[in-house]
């Protein structure tokens, strides 16, 4: 069985190459590409949503929930998922980036089951999602954050409000690793 091919969109986030790099880790063919690239264009088994400074800069990202591939959200990608879906994503109470002990709430979600029952990541909650859209399971939480992680597995659509692509959050690289299971 050949490794799938997952692209990474560009919203503008600092850590955008870090993404590409922990997938091409994991062995799988992987590409960064500009968030206003032609959909059509799009050849790939799986999509990540890089995070990025502004919900104004997403380019066609709703374009790209429509392609049929499983997709992952990262920070402002989790949020615009969560956004387009008619979930609310609302400011937070801490801007900065820090350490936050996320609690699993699902053990056998695909994306972040594995981490249960908890670990310890590196995030910003400048911007949160409060409300998950209907069909999402809310599949990890913080005492900061009400949503850390959420999940439509019907629709193969996921989300984390942390960065698993820095070497601050334990365990991160395992996110990409179920990501690309997901995709196969």
């Amino acid at each position: 069985m050949s490794e799938p091919r997952i692209v990474v969109i560009d919203n503008h986030g600092q850590f955008t190459h870090l993404e590409g790099r922990a997938l091409r880790d994991v062995g799988v063919d992987s590409e960064i590409l500009d968030n206003d690239t032609e959909p059509d264009d799009i050849d790939a088994d799986g999509i990540v949503l890089s995070g990025g400074p502004s919900m104004d800069r997403v380019g066609r990202c709703s374009d790209y929930l429509d392609l049929g591939v499983p997709v992952l959200g990262i920070c402002l990608g989790l949020q615009f998922i969560a956004e387009e879906l008619d979930g609310r994503v609302e400011s937070g109470d801490y801007g900065g980036y820090a350490d936050v002990d996320v609690r699993i709430r699902d053990d056998e979600d695909p994306l972040v089951g594995s981490l249960a029952p908890e670990t310890r990541t590196w995030a910003s909650h400048a911007d949160e999602v409060v409300e998950a859209p209907d069909g999402f399971a809310v599949t990890a939480d913080s005492d900061v954050c009400g949503v850390e992680a959420m999940s439509d597995t019907d629709r193969d659509l996921y989300g984390v409000q942390w960065h698993p692509e820095v070497s601050h959050t334990e365990r991160g690289q395992e996110v990409f690793e179920n990501f690309v299971e997901i995709c196969r």
